[in-house]
């Protein structure tokens, strides 16, 4: 997934690779300035981490890790980035990783999916290193009315709600030259909306849950202006609940659940 910064691009939905560590110096400015952010992402942590797969051999891992955060709600988790940062574990392509066969329990991908240009050829990935019974957990953005939104009205990536939807990679493909790639309306295609079925013989989905997540969104995120103030996180939290029931208006983001097959081997 790397390449040469402002040369290699896909028409349309991708933007120079380097951008990507760009945004995680960013992000780490941000998340030391804003305890509100940081509180509400520690929630979606722990939403995640109560559904790893702690029973099984393997270890735990994610996938572009970012600033590496998820260490305060899952310190064993081995966190990964396609860029090396001191406070990352290693280097990984989600195209090509370097565990062996079967070795992981739980493989976490939060805002990734939807940079995969080919999650047909990452998903097959997936299925090798994670052992039988190996949970694939997903957190993205969510395309209820909401979330189309405040995700095209309000953020630098695409939606990519009408473009085809590749699956796998082209013949020669060189994972170390893709470009970076976006499309936040990927999981929801593929997991809601099933425009791709591709993955169901080799996963059993555990679980799709759509969350309003107004908490986050109305934090300001990393990028924009807080709109409510710490102290009312809770009542914020209650309102989330609620809007949770109509996720099709409401939805902001997307909870997956894959469990990986025997048959996926």
């Amino acid at each position: 997934m790397r390449g040469d910064p402002g040369k290699t691009k896909a028409p349309g939905l991708s933007i120079p690779s380097e951008q990507h560590n760009i945004e995680i110096a960013r992000n780490r400015r941000v998340w030391d300035e804003k305890p509100l952010v940081r509180e509400v992402y520690r929630r979606f942590y722990g939403e995640i981490a109560s559904r790893l797969r702690r029973d099984l051999g393997g270890i735990t891992v994610e996938l572009g890790s970012g600033m590496g955060n998820i260490k305060e709600v899952i310190p064993e988790c081995i966190t990964t980035d396609l860029f090396s940062n001191p406070w990352i574990d290693r280097r990984e392509d989600a195209y090509n990783l370097s565990f062996p066969a079967g070795a992981l329990a739980n493989l976490i991908l939060c805002d990734v999916w939807h940079h995969l240009a080919y999650p047909g050829r990452a998903l097959a990935e997936f299925a090798r290193v994670l052992e039988p019974g190996g949970r694939l957990i997903l957190f993205e953005p969510g395309m209820g009315l909401l979330g189309r939104l405040i995700y095209g009205c309000f953020h630098h990536e695409p939606l990519g709600l009408n473009r085809p939807l590749a699956w796998d990679a082209p013949a020669g493909f060189n994972p170390e030259a893709a470009p970076y790639f976006a499309a936040q309306a990927s999981a929801t295609r593929v997991f809601v909306k099933r425009e791709r079925t591709d993955y169901d013989s080799a996963w059993r989905v555990v679980e799709i849950r759509r969350l309003a997540a107004l908490s986050y969104a109305a934090s300001g995120g990393f990028s924009r202006m807080r709109l409510y103030p710490a102290c009312a996180l809770p009542a914020m939290l209650a309102l989330d609940r609620l809007l949770d029931r109509v996720p099709g208006l409401s939805a902001t983001r997307l909870l997956v659940v894959l469990e990986r097959l025997p048959a996926a081997a």
